[in-house]
């Protein structure tokens, strides 16, 4: 027998969300760790979306945003108001990063975890967390995921002139590369986080058990050691590209101090010449 139904829609709109702001902005007047999300409510929605029932946010530090059932318009009335409350946050390609998945109660069914949906037979509050959470993660990580790819395709242009014999970067161009490589570095450093169990796994096993098996389902644990490993080659790239540049600046001067001896040399010859 069906009982109840939950659509997920999650988003990453930004690097990090400040959920202090935000949670202010609510009348929550509490500081938020890292690893908590803050969740808004049905009572929290009045006023932001017509039809407010049976319908939950969930916001995470990360940057992203866990919507349970909402429609289209329903999603962008809510990210039009939360950009009143974060000016900074870039809202146009809100769907670029996106993950779906639903949750079904049915009376009678074994629990059962598929790719887009988690049937089982009786509803706890913790499921709604859970399924939250790991979804906010992996849309986070496929936006690394494709940032990174950007990074590789931008640095295979680079290695295949280097195999032509051509160093063929300027010194700015590198600088820019390596900055956007160290930045890139830095914003996955934060994701860290990402690995770790929210509380209520902590308290409750099935909450735990239902955690390891969505997170080994998506593939977080594997999917971020990737990014780590990319991460690390594209810092060795960078370290091969700056002592290239280095050598290559230190040829120049060596060549420039040889010529002006040169010139000194021709000068001193020519003043000899004048002078007998």
């Amino acid at each position: 027998m069906f009982l109840l139904y939950a659509d997920f829609k999650a988003l990453v709109i930004n690097n990090e969300l400040n959920l202090n702001k935000i949670a202010k902005h609510f009348g929550i007047n509490r500081s938020f760790k890292w690893e908590e999300s803050l969740t808004l409510s049905e009572q929290l929605l009045q006023g932001i979306v017509q039809d407010i029932v049976n319908k939950s946010i969930y916001i995470f530090h990360f940057g992203s945003i866990v919507f349970i059932n909402f429609q289209y318009h329903e999603i962008m009335d809510f990210l039009n108001y939360i950009k009143k409350i974060q000016p900074e946050l870039n809202v146009t390609d809100k769907f670029k990063h996106t993950d779906d998945y639903k949750l079904e109660i049915k009376q009678g069914e074994s629990q059962t975890i598929n790719n887009d949906l988690m049937t089982t037979s009786q509803a706890e509050k913790y499921q709604m967390e859970i399924i939250a959470t790991i979804l906010a993660k992996s849309v986070a990580l496929e936006k690394i995921e494709i940032e990174i790819g950007y990074l590789l395709d931008e640095i295979e242009y680079i290695v295949n002139k280097l195999q032509q014999g051509e160093l063929a970067f300027s010194d700015k161009k590198l600088a820019r590369f390596s900055g956007n490589i160290l930045g890139f570095k830095l914003n996955t450093i934060s994701y860290i986080m990402l690995l770790d169990k929210p509380d209520i796994t902590w308290e409750n096993e099935a909450a735990s058990n239902l955690f390891n098996d969505l997170s080994n389902l998506f593939e977080l644990d594997d999917r971020y050691k990737t990014i780590l490993d990319k991460t690390a080659t594209l810092m060795d790239i960078t370290e091969v590209f700056s002592g290239l540049a280095h050598a290559k600046r230190g040829n120049k001067l060596e060549w420039a101090v040889i010529i002006l001896i040169a010139i000194e040399i021709v000068l001193s010859l020519i003043e000899k010449f004048v002078s007998h």
